[in-house]
């Protein structure tokens, strides 16, 4: 997954602009924003928000969750991608940490498959503060996925605390 935000980030400074819509996660009360492409089918969940490329190629969906409970985030994620039918190659796991919009992220990705054939997959927690992080699922299907890559560096740009 971080290849691919590098990727999306390079992509960004040469694509045009696309409309979008911007989120509140959760809407209830809002801890942060983010903007997401017009086109992609995205609905609102229990703990934040969920799309899909227009095309099917691409998964994003962003959740709040709390720090205290980062030992089963993971955990959570990885039934949720099962229950969607994803396979992940456990052997293919990258871990690194970085900067996303000024705040700490931790990335784990993977490749797998998913109803399509091969995947990329990606988990990512963003620490928004000491009480509030921001779980990022994605996956992709390989070989589709790349023509989403400005869309998803646009997503991740536009995450930001809500005001």
């Amino acid at each position: 997954m971080k290849k691919l935000i590098i990727a999306a980030s390079v992509a960004l400074m040469f694509a045009s602009t696309a409309h979008a819509k911007q989120w509140e996660i959760p809407s209830n009360r809002p801890v942060a924003t983010l903007d997401m492409p017009n086109g992609w089918k995205t609905n609102e969940t229990d703990t934040g928000l969920e799309g899909t490329s227009d095309d099917g190629a691409v998964y994003f969906s962003v959740d709040i969750a709390s720090p205290k409970k980062m030992d089963g985030i993971i955990d959570d994620a990885a039934k949720f991608l099962d229950d969607q039918g994803i396979k992940i190659d456990t052997n293919t796991q990258k871990y690194s940490e970085d900067k996303l919009n000024g705040k700490d992220i931790v990335y784990i990705s993977w490749s797998g498959e998913d109803k399509d054939g091969p995947a990329s997959i990606g988990l990512a927690v963003l620490i928004l503060d000491e009480k509030t992080v921001l779980v990022l699922t994605y996956w992709g299907t390989q070989g589709e996925e790349d023509k989403h890559t400005p869309e998803i560096g646009k997503i991740l740009d536009s995450i930001k605390l809500a005001q």
